[in-house]
């Protein structure tokens, strides 16, 4: 599948801002045999003092800004075309949490997709104990971890409501998971906290999601969002899967990735600091369109 993807992200500031440091996280990856992008593009307004485009630790592409002059706004816009070939779902048995652990105990690579990375808590993603037993409770140690995975996403989404107003950035999964309501960033956390519990390296991937409109409708430019979902470690005869346990599925071609990271924090669309005084409001827009549709 081919996409045309547009990003739109505004700020609005009550009072000029000045030095201003933006780090961006919208930019598609290239992934062997699943995900190509072709071209693609990021304009800022205002200029920029500098601006430095550049790889992260786990081969995530990020963009670098610095304003030095007052503004009163910031308007960042990308634009990507990107060729889908492939999901990340499991294409062999993987094994069982015993052996997982084997493996982790062999495992020597430091290197950025290393599930090493992967198994401690993270800023987002803390250990909780009621995480924990829900998650003990819904799987056996004789299940794949594959299968575990699958388990656990579907028993979340059944759980779990999906509220755009329900938290926030800052809203801990733990609560989140006490109301069981939340969006697809607090779906993400949880499902992390309750692999990891279990020793299945796990991390969070940020991305562009296709939806489709309901039947006999036209599609609404700007009407989709950036969404998350689950990398999961399943040993080295498996490697990552990737599962979205907001719709309950195993990532397929309509998931486009933009980052891998432990949690938010490492993958957020923008994460930086400014001097600034008073409020500030913002809007994000995005449309993910299927070439030639």
């Amino acid at each position: 599948m081919l996409y045309d993807i547009k990003l739109v992200i505004d700020y609005t500031f009550q009072s000029p801002a000045a030095g201003a440091r933006q780090i961006l996280h919208a930019m598609p990856m290239t992934i062997a045999g699943r995900q190509r992008l072709i071209a693609g593009s990021v304009e800022v307004d205002p200029e920029p003092a500098t601006r430095r485009d550049r790889d992260d630790f786990f081969g995530n592409r990020l963009t670098e800004l610095a304003f030095n002059e007052p503004h009163s706004n910031i308007e960042i816009t990308l634009k990507a075309r990107v060729e889908v070939t492939g999901g990340a779902e499991p294409r062999t048995a993987s094994v069982e949490l015993q052996e997982l652990a084997r493996s982790l105990e062999a495992e020597t690579d430091l290197g950025a997709r290393s599930p090493l990375h992967f198994l401690a808590a993270s800023p987002y993603a803390r250990p909780d104990q009621a995480i924990a037993q829900w998650a003990r409770a819904e799987v056996s140690d004789a299940q794949a971890c594959a299968d575990i995975v699958a388990v656990l996403g579907r028993a979340l989404h059944d759980e779990m409501r999906f509220d755009a107003e329900a938290t926030t950035v800052e809203t801990p999964a733990a609560e989140a998971f006490a109301a069981r309501h939340g969006v697809c960033q607090d779906f993400t956390h949880i499902m992390i906290i309750a692999l990891r519990s279990l020793g299945i390296p796990a991390g969070y991937v940020s991305g562009y999601l296709r939806t489709l409109p309901p039947p006999g409708q036209e599609r609404l430019e700007g009407a989709d969002a950036m969404h998350a979902w689950v990398s999961a470690w399943c040993g080295p005869g498996v490697g990552w899967v990737e599962y979205d346990p907001t719709n309950a599925t195993f990532a397929g071609t309509d998931h486009i990735v933009v980052a891998y990271g432990r949690d938010y924090a490492d993958v957020a669309p923008v994460r930086g600091a400014m001097r600034i005084a008073g409020a500030q409001t913002s809007n994000q827009s995005v449309d993910v369109a299927p070439v030639g549709e």
